[in-house]
Order: C-alpha cells, then structure tokens, then sequence
C-alpha cells in the first residue's frame, strides 16, 4: 500500500492533456485522497512536449516532486524525454505497437492507441483509456473512474460520453489482466478535502464574492484564467466583463467604473502590467480605487508566456510614476488567492488607494485540494457614501483635507453637487492648481497618513516553528508550499519560516520582532536578483545572510528545495 503516489501524463500540446489531468485528479479527490497537480507546458498550440503532473497522497500535499513513480507518455519522443524522472521501482505505460518497443522488460506495454481507436475510432480517446489504466494499477473502481468521465463529457452529447466510457474500460480491465501486483496501491477511500481548485479559479471567485460588477482586461497567459472565470458566472452575478483593445484601455475602463461606484478589477501579467502603469499612477492621483492582478510570468518581453516566476516584486513596487500608498498582497495558497483578493477590494476601497494581488503562473495553474471556501469570511465593506448620506452634501470637497487622509468618497448621481475629480494636482474641491502649500497637503494626504494608517493594518506573516529557531527562511507568494513541506520533511528545530502574504507596506517593528532569535536568515525566491531580499533591507534593515534563487521558468520541487536547504545547515 503507498500513501504517495506521483504521476506524470506527457506528450504533445492539442493531445488533450489537460482533460486527462483533471478526469484523473477528480478520480483520486473522490477517491478520499489529497491531490496536487501542476502543468508545464510550451507557448504553442501544437507539438512541443508538455506534461501535467499529479500528487497523490494520503495526506495534504501542496507543491510538485523531482521523481515520478507512474509514467503515461503519449508518443515516443516524450517517454525518451521523461524516463530519466521515474524513481528506481517507477513504471512506464507504453503503446508498444505505436511506440516501436522491441523489448516490454523495463516498461509496462498496452495497446492504449488500439484500444483508443477500437472504443471511439479516434486517437484522442487515449485519455480515456489511460484514466482506466491508471485507476487499475493504483486500485481505484472502474465505477469511480466512470461517474467521473460521465461529468466531465456530460455536454459532448451521448455518444462521446459512451465512448469515453469504453475506452476507460479497455484500459482497466486490460491492466487488470495483464498487471497483479499491488505495488501502487492506493488507500482505501478516507475523509479529505471535497474541492480541487486552482488559483487563477480562486482569484475569480474572490472577486466575485467581493461584489466585483466590472471587469475589464486584455488577454495575457497566465492571468487570462482570472477572466474565463468571471466571464462564466457574469450572467448569474450581474457583471460586465470587458476584453479591452489593450492593457492600457482595460485600465483605464476601471478606474472609470470605479469612480461610478462600481467595485471593478483588471488582471494582466508583468508586460501588460508595466502598460497599466500610467493608470495606476492616475487612480493613485485621483484616490480611486483599483485592484490589479499581476500574474507573473518570466521576462524581459514575452519571456516565457507559459512559465513561472516571482521578479515583478520591483515592477508593482515602482508601478506608477510619483508617491502615493499603495498595497501588495502576495497569496501562497490556493485560499489566500481567494480570501485575499475579497480583502483587496476592502482595501482599496477604504483607503482609496490601488492593491495589486501578485500571482503567478505556478500558482494561477496548480490544482489542490482544498476545504469549502468559507464565502462570509471577509465580507463585504463599502466605503463610499451611500444615497441618505449623500443627499444633503452641500459644497462637496472631493479631496478634503483631514487628520485620516481619507476624504468622505460620494459617487456619481447619489449627490446633488458638481464631483470633480482630476489627475493634475487639486485642490480640496478638485480644482486643478499650483499652490506649494497645497500640493504639500495633497502629498502628505495620498502619500504619509495613509501609509502611516497601512502599517497598522499590514497583513500577519504565516509563520512556522519561529519561535526557538536560529535560522529563518522568508518567501511570499507561490514558494509557501514548497518551502513548508521542505521544512516539515527535515524536521529541525532549528529551521523556520515567515511567509509574508503582504509584501508592501512591510511593518519593520514586525518583521524584525518576529527575527530577534535567530542567527541566520535567508530568502527562497523565484527569481535571479532576490528582490525579497533587497525589498527586506530597504524596508527593515534586515540584510539576510543569502538566498536560495530558481529563475528556469519552473518551480521548486520538494526535493530540489529540500536539497539545497540541507546543504545550507551543513555549511
């Protein structure tokens, strides 16, 4: 019996990966198991190699493995590609006839392309025919595997559903016959998480949940999920969605809406991002509200559309020209992505201020199992004045100078009076002007009280084992999993972590609190220059001893971070 099993579907982009991916996820999530799934796949909509890989276990999991127990490849090319990965007792599945395998020893050959064409008369019916092989060798039903392909196909019509339903049976009940061993077994079904959800999912239902009403962007992997997702429940919820011309429209479009009263957002990645940036600077100006997802992908330029990385912290630090408050939220988990995306609207709202919920790609497209989202946490809170509060506001003064920096926010047509709203520095009524002693005010108002209000509302790091350990390991964003399980797996009493789900404003008295044990400290980033760790010095003095930086496009693994934090405690 195994309590983890790592699984590897790969071949050629427009094989259908993704659908085998999540037919085979669900099987396993039904199945009573944690599962953790991650792609990684070519710009490109056909040919190359892609591979969707899959965690199973009996306990939570939340971030890929180096090694792969069970190999499906899809052509030959991608079992020469990816043999190298499976653990010494690993099995690769192959098509013998379609591969040219002369000799079955070393891997465990079916016919799945024959069974594929004799089921649905279509080579694309191999998934199907693989979530059945899969399900035999690792002791799921063939029922499970059944109920789930009929979900999944149930808008194909009848006749694919059928066919689907075939071409698992082929694949189970041949691995049955010809496979007895019960070396990747499963346990039996047991109480776990009863959702799979990915983050670019859980960004879209935030917004959602928060009462988003607008939405407006430009397509750009890897953020184009956030849009599908609230495009798909717009007619049920009662949003506009807007594909823009470009990212600079799409901004533009929010802030606009915003002004109107609307809760709005744009999601792009960094080349769309450094577009909006003008826009950014222009609600920072005018004080309106705006939420902005970056979800990050390698650059300079186009880089790696399809990839991950974590260097656009000196982006959405630097995004708009002049001073003005700002905040960063940094989600790790697939349920910050949510929580914290409903937290922005309150934030930028409150504050009157742009919040950017910086993701990316590794995140935006892995799959956990989670527990029920809890949609009343976090709830709703509108700051802006409301329709009794606004009807007998004389002499409106838009930008009024107060001890808070918070001017009283009314939207168009709930008041009477003329609301003038500028991007040129103003006066207190909105008025364009060049006064030293205003322009002072307005900078200290956008700029010094509300950062100084900010820190008292910086967002608590998740932290883990903190309190005796002599060495801190700091990350944001998308490396938590992988940093957590690391540190789990070593177990030393020694090692801890702080994860800042709030990169900017940082709380130095905070952070450096949270440090005064330990004798070494150290970022695990995904990216080349450590921008956490500059962005840690600049704002806390903390200088950390060194870094442990990836920037190939792909994530941390377990094993490779597990690694590379071993060698740390032996140096």
């Amino acid at each position: 019996m195994r309590e983890e099993l790592n699984i590897r579907i790969t071949g050629e982009a427009g094989q259908g990966m993704n659908t085998i991916g999540a037919v085979i996820s669900k099987i396993y999530k039904e199945s009573g198991l944690y599962v953790f799934s991650n792609l990684d796949f070519m710009s490109r909509i056909r040919g190359g190699n892609n591979f969707y890989q899959i965690r199973v276990s009996k306990y939570p999991v939340s971030c890929p493995r180096e090694k792969i127990d069970i190999l499906i490849p899809l052509t030959a090319q991608a079992l020469q590609l990816h043999k190298s990965y499976l653990n010494k007792d690993g099995l690769a599945v192959v098509d013998k006839e379609r591969f040219k395998v002369k000799n079955c020893s070393s891997f465990f050959c079916i016919d799945f392309y024959t069974f594929a064409n004799e089921a649905g008369g279509d080579d694309l019916y191999v998934n199907s025919v693989c979530a059945g092989i899969l399900a035999a060798l690792t002791g799921i039903k063939l029922k499970a595997v059944s109920a789930i392909i009929s979900g999944i196909f149930a808008d194909k019509g009848e006749d694919i559903v059928q066919n689907n339903l075939e071409s698992a049976e082929l694949g189970f009940k041949n691995t049955v016959e010809k496979q007895s061993s019960d070396r990747f077994k499963l346990p039996e079904s047991q109480e776990s998480p009863k959702y799979l959800l990915d983050g670019k999912t859980a960004i879209g239902l935030g917004a959602i949940s928060a009462g988003c009403k607008f939405y407006s962007a430009y397509p750009m992997s890897p953020s184009t999920g956030v849009m599908v997702t609230i495009a798909k429940y717009s007619d049920k919820y009662g949003i506009i969605v807007e594909q823009a011309e470009d990212e600079i429209a799409a901004v533009n479009m929010v802030i606009g809406a915003s002004a109107c009263g609307v809760r709005s957002m744009a999601s792009t990645s960094g080349g769309g991002f450094a577009l909006m940036s003008e826009g950014i600077s222009l609600a920072g100006m005018t004080e309106t509200p705006l939420v902005v997802a970056n979800v990050q992908r390698p650059g300079p330029a186009t880089g790696f559309p399809t990839r991950t990385e974590q260097a656009d912290v000196n982006l959405v630090l630097g995004a708009g020209h002049g001073e003005f408050a700002k905040i960063i939220y940094s989600p790790g988990t697939i349920e910050e992505s949510f929580y914290l995306t409903k937290k922005a609207f309150n934030m930028s709202e409150k504050y009157q201020i742009p919040v950017i919920i910086l993701s990316d790609q590794y995140l935006a497209d892995s799959t956990r199992s989670i527990d029920k989202l809890d949609f009343d946490k976090e709830g709703i809170e509108r700051y802006s004045l409301n329709a009794s509060e606004s009807k007998n506001i004389k002499d409106y003064k838009r930008y009024k100078l107060n001890s808070s920096g918070i001017s009283p926010r009314a939207v168009f047509s709930l008041l009477d009076d003329v609301i003038y709203i500028d991007s040129d520095e103003h006066t207190e009524e909105g008025h364009i002007t060049e006064d030293s002693e205003i322009r002072t005010a307005m900078v200290n108002k956008r700029y010094h009280k509300k950062m100084e209000a900010l820190e008292g509302e910086f967002l608590e790091p998740n932290v883990y084992n903190i309190d005796k350990a002599e060495m801190i390991f700091f990350c944001f964003g998308s490396v938590f999993g992988p940093v957590m399980e690391s540190l789990r797996q070593i177990d030393n009493q020694r090692l801890a972590m702080i994860h800042l789900p709030q990169i900017f404003p940082l709380n130095s008295d905070r952070i450096l609190a949270l440090t005064e044990k330990a004798t070494k400290t150290f970022t695990i980033e995904n990216n080349a220059e450590g921008q956490l760790a500059k962005l840690l010095l600049r704002e806390t003095g903390l200088k950390v001893d060194s870094s442990i930086l990836k920037y190939d496009g792909r994530p941390f693994t377990l094993d490779n971070l597990t690694r590379q934090i071993n060698d740390i405690i032996k140096s």
